[in-house]
């Protein structure tokens, strides 16, 4: 029989892990453009008060999550404007919309701060739910839980089997060849911008409609950071991309248990652990992205001039 608090802890990863998994699997899409997005956690906190907001007003989570999609999406189209329209830094463009995102969250989340909203129930997926061991860790959580089972492997699947995800690769390896082959390479990076900024807006929606239940201000406290940092640990693809938000999840939820069961270890300590983690998971990322290719995106950060 497996032991409760190490099954809690697995359990808790995939929970922890949900929302920087979101906005990790859109930034792959986006990274893999060419397009690099620094302004996730501006992004994800407009998504998380976005669903709250629609979800408190309509009573709702499904739409509040469809709200968090579209306003995700559209500071995406902001960063894309800036980026590819008028060829902007990359880099300055993703700070603003952090300062942005994390004010217009900040103004509007004022009105919903302890709001009682309708959230997702976890519910238990017949027969595999019971699998012993792997049933209590995956196959007992949320509707969105359930959703990145899915979303994963489609992403994989259309980065790696479909013209679109040939495209989209084409289009952050070389811009010129994948022109001259006839793709229009803005309107592939548009699409990859925007697309990877909504799933980083359902990730925030994710933290205050299930995770948190409600909303507190700049409640991301660095997930959007560190799902950037997640793409390179994942070598820009979607389902390494899952293994390192759980691990980052498991760290959060390792230090959550030890904090319950009154372990005599500070919480300053414990609370470090996730982001301690996460530094060790960046500099293994960039030795190996030295070391071997790691399948960075030769043209990521760099403008494209099609006048040239």
């Amino acid at each position: 029989m497996a032991d409760p608090f190490i099954v809690a802890v697995l359990a808790g990863a995939v929970r922890s892990g949900t929302a920087v998994l979101y906005a990790a699997a859109g930034e792959v899409i986006t990274e893999r453009s060419g397009i690099i997005n620094l302004g996730l956690e501006g992004i994800m906190l407009v998504g998380a008060v976005s669903g709250i907001a629609i979800a408190s007003i309509t009573g709702s989570p499904f739409i509040g999550i469809s709200a968090a999609f579209v306003g995700g999406g559209l500071l995406g189209l902001v960063h894309a404007i800036l980026s590819i329209r008028f060829q902007a830094n990359q880099i300055a463009s993703g700070i603003v919309l952090t300062i942005l995102g994390g004010g217009l969250s900040a103004f509007f989340g004022i009105a919903y701060v302890g709001k009682q909203i309708n959230s997702f129930s976890a519910v238990k997926i017949p027969f595999l739910g019971d699998i012993p061991f792997i049933g209590s860790i995956f196959f007992n959580h949320d509707i969105m839980v359930y959703g990145t089972y899915i979303l994963i492997p489609l992403l994989a699947f259309l980065l790696y089997k479909t013209k679109l995800g040939l495209a989209i690769r084409a289009v952050g390896e070389d811009p010129d060849s994948a022109s001259a082959a006839g793709i229009r390479v803005s309107h592939v990076r548009y699409f990859a911008t925007i697309f990877g900024a909504a799933l980083a807006g359902m990730g925030g929606a994710y933290l205050s409609l299930v995770y948190a239940q409600g909303w507190i201000e700049n409640m991301t406290a660095g997930r959007g950071l560190i799902a950037v940092g997640l793409v390179l640990f994942a070598g820009w693809d979607p389902l390494k991309a899952m293994f390192g938000a759980y691990l980052f999840g498991g760290a959060q939820s390792l230090e959550l248990r030890l904090q319950a069961i009154g372990t005599d270890i500070s919480p300053y300590i414990l609370g470090m652990i996730p982001y301690l983690l996460i530094i060790i998971v960046f500099t293994i990322g960039t030795i190996r992205q030295r070391k071997v290719n790691t399948g960075s995106p030769t043209a990521l950060g760099l403008p494209y001039n099609p006048n040239k």
